[in-house]
């Protein structure tokens, strides 16, 4: 059977069934016309991967809804009572999406009827807070309801293990294979709140958590002394974005000292509709529209926006001359790793088994300034929680100490108490690099300066490339079959030195095209090592339908990297034929 024909049946087999709800009905009865819809609502069931569930809200199985995210919470708990692991609870959050608290209600009351306590958030919290409080409470697996950065017609469902950080080996096979293996949608167990909350299965958290969480990130600054003294000088202008960074940002900023700090005013309440952008992603120059419209206005120091569940941070710095200049992730995120291991430095040393990890897709900085101040580099695959799996694995051999941690996609985390990129840290930390660097005579774009001609001029861009539908899907499969067949020599006038195939775990001298392996789990990422420092690599994206190409290059000058970043990015768009 084709797509529409599996289609049809499933989309009428929701329209008649009565587990379905009224509302559900109505809602596909409005599109028994459109044959397009149907398919791409009803063609597959919504994959549980190894980042949970994301996907377009509304009705079918190939949506986010109650029912399939029902559906997968049965799945999970299948598997906790499976290991025997039960009695510890799950924490449920949520950001400011559509329908994100009626899902972390459904997933509490699925978990409940399973006989397994849920602890859930009075309202939305910032990701790494959830991540912090699975530890916190001490509870086996946690989740999220969050489409992070997506478009306002997108939510998901991010499942976390007892470490704080998202399923890694071998908890995402595990849970994935339960998923699976349910039946139907009418076997997933449910149960009503009041009945959960009196059965001692459902209770409600908030404040105590958000006080522990804010005294762990006054734990990681590095510099109060600093702050004590200019932090009161220093103009900060932040956005939220319309998500759930606001009132922790906020909150650590003023408890710090921070007291001119301008809220953009109609990004400031949560609204999962982002009226005022189509695209919720601080890494996007319409996120920083109004917001440098008020710095400009206030003359900011530093313009900071966080995403809707507020792990990422975007940031813009104000240069002696007025202009604003971008920081992107590796630049923030390199940025915030030199201020930090220098200040360990000076402050305590740098461990003799210190670690400074980063991906395989956020430039070459990071090595530069791990190699200066005498730490080891750990390069991962994309996704925090693969930084998230070192921490832990230094905690339970007692061998590594994490020192800072960032990846491309403009996430960071300072310290252990949480496993996820954390965008109220960074907020906080770049505001006290901006105190500290004032105590030596400097603004924030000085200090940016400073780190370029310290160690080199490193530039690195991404450009996501959309395939949506059935269709779209195909043609990023086709697009990754053909890179994986070919051997380039070059890609436009850049020599290629070796070929990195992460799905096969290979590693490809082009000049004699010897091989040898990639000690790093099987990941469908093609990278190439090209000549003087330059790299690219290709990897559809694993929370939205895109191919993402990344680049970077080292140059002599910000003119020179300029133009050897636009030599690459058209080169390499033109080898992969899109």
């Amino acid at each position: 059977m084709g797509g529409l024909e599996t289609a049809k049946i499933n989309y009428e087999n929701w329209l008649k069934d009565p587990y379905f709800d009224a509302e559900t009905h109505a809602e596909l009865e409005k599109i028994k016309e459109d044959e397009k819809e149907i398919t791409e609502r009803f063609y597959m069931d919504l994959e549980f991967g190894t980042a949970g569930l994301r996907g377009i809200i509304g009705a079918g199985t190939n949506r986010i809804n109650k029912y399939t995210v029902r559906k997968a919470t049965q799945g999970l708990a299948n598997f906790i009572i499976k290991e025997k692991v039960q009695d510890k609870g799950v924490l449920i959050g949520h950001d400011s999406r559509r329908f994100s608290p009626e899902l972390a209600l459904e997933t509490a009351l699925c978990l409940a009827a399973n006989g397994i306590k849920a602890y859930l958030f009075e309202d939305l919290r910032p990701t790494p807070e959830i991540s912090f409080a699975i530890r916190y409470l001490g509870c086996t697996a946690g989740v999220n309801i969050t489409a992070s950065h997506n478009p306002a017609k997108y939510n998901g469902y991010k499942a976390y293990w007892a470490d704080g950080a998202q399923i890694t080996p071998p908890y995402d096979t595990g849970i994935m294979e339960q998923v699976k293996a349910v039946e139907s949608y009418s076997s997933c167990k449910t149960t009503d709140k009041e009945s959960a909350i009196k059965a001692g299965l459902l209770t409600i958290v908030g404040k105590e958590i958000d006080d522990a969480y804010i005294a762990q990130l006054k734990k990681q600054i590095k510099s109060p002394e600093a702050i004590k003294q200019y932090a009161s000088k220093l103009k900060i202008v932040y956005t939220p974005l319309h998500g759930a960074g606001n009132i922790p940002v906020r909150r650590i900023l003023s408890e710090l000292g921070f007291k001119n700090v301008w809220v953009v005013p109609e990004q400031e309440q949560p609204d999962g509709d982002f009226p005022t952008l189509p695209y919720p992603n601080p890494e996007a120059d319409q996120a920083f529209d109004l917001a440098l419209a008020l710095a400009k206005k206030v003359k900011a120091d530093i313009v900071l926006a966080t995403d809707p569940d507020s792990d990422r941070l975007g940031v813009r710095v104000r240069d002696a001359k007025g202009e604003y200049h971008t920081l992107t992730g590796n630049l923030s995120g390199a940025f915030l790793a030199d201020y930090e291991l220098s200040r360990i430095s000076e402050k305590s040393g740098i461990p003799a088994d210190g670690k400074l990890i980063s991906t395989i897709v956020s430039g070459k900085m990071g090595k530069s300034i791990a190699n200066h101040y005498g730490a080891d580099y750990v390069e991962v695959l994309t996704g925090f929680k693969y930084i998230g799996e070192q921490i832990r694995k230094y905690e339970e051999t007692g061998k590594g100490t994490y020192l800072f941690g960032y990846e491309e996609s403009y996430g960071c985390l300072i310290g252990t108490y949480a496993r996820d990129k954390d965008a109220v840290v960074a907020s906080m930390a770049l505001c006290e690099a901006a105190a500290y660097y004032a105590s030596k005579g400097m603004n924030m774009w000085d200090a940016v300066v400073a780190l370029f001609e310290k160690y080199g001029y490193f530039d690195e861009n991404v450009i996501s490339l959309t395939f949506e539908g059935i269709e779209g899907k195909q043609k990023m499969q086709e697009i990754m079959e053909t890179l994986r067949a070919g051997q380039p020599a070059a890609i436009g006038s850049f020599s290629v030195l070796a070929k990195r195939d992460y799905k096969l775990s290979k590693r490809t001298l082009i000049a004699d095209g010897t091989t040898e392996d990639i000690d790093l789990p099987s990941s469908n990422v093609i990278y190439y090592e090209l000549q003087d420092d330059a790299w690219c690599a290709v990897r559809p994206s694993g929370t939205e339908p895109k191919i993402k190409l990344y680049y970077g290059i080292k140059g002599q000058s910000f003119e020179d990297a300029e133009k050897l970043k636009e030599k690459l990015g058209a080169a390499l768009t033109e080898f992969v034929g899109v």
